[in-house]
């Protein structure tokens, strides 16, 4: 199993460009909201399945990032659980949040590194925590 930073600077070879980078800052949240909306949509059983799976994958990764993104997953739940007509809107935000990351990555010039490695769609959100912690000089 690769370690975080391992999995960090892979990731970061195709994020250097600030305004891919830029793009990811937005989309990767708004992409893992709506994944949690869809599944909500369907049951909220699945959503909280989905977040107990990625909490186990970060948990394996970094304790720190994993309490960060449990705390950031219960609030998308939260705002999720009080909006009504959820799946029309998630659908909506990941349509439109995709096509920013892929124009993200035209710009790049590289493609997104979940083609090489579909685990990378997980270190996404956690990259992101990542740079938090650095700036606020916690360590993960």
């Amino acid at each position: 199993m690769k370690s975080v930073e391992q999995w960090f600077a892979e990731y970061g070879e195709s994020h250097r460009n600030p305004t891919n980078k830029t793009i990811h800052w937005i989309c990767v949240p708004l992409i893992t909201f709506s994944v949690l909306g869809m599944l909500w949509s369907l049951s909220p059983w699945a959503a909280l399945a989905a977040v107990v799976f990625s909490l186990l994958f970060y948990l394996r990764l970094s304790r720190p990032l994993a309490v960060a993104m449990a705390a950031i997953a219960a609030l998308m739940l939260w705002v999720i659980s009080n909006l009504a007509q959820i799946l029309m809107l998630s659908v909506l935000i990941f349509v439109l949040a995709w096509i920013g990351q892929f124009y993200g990555h035209h710009v790049e010039g590289k493609k997104p590194s979940f083609f090489k490695d579909v685990q990378f769609l997980l270190i996404g959100p956690i990259w992101l925590l990542g740079f938090i912690f650095r700036k606020q000089g916690w360590q993960y």
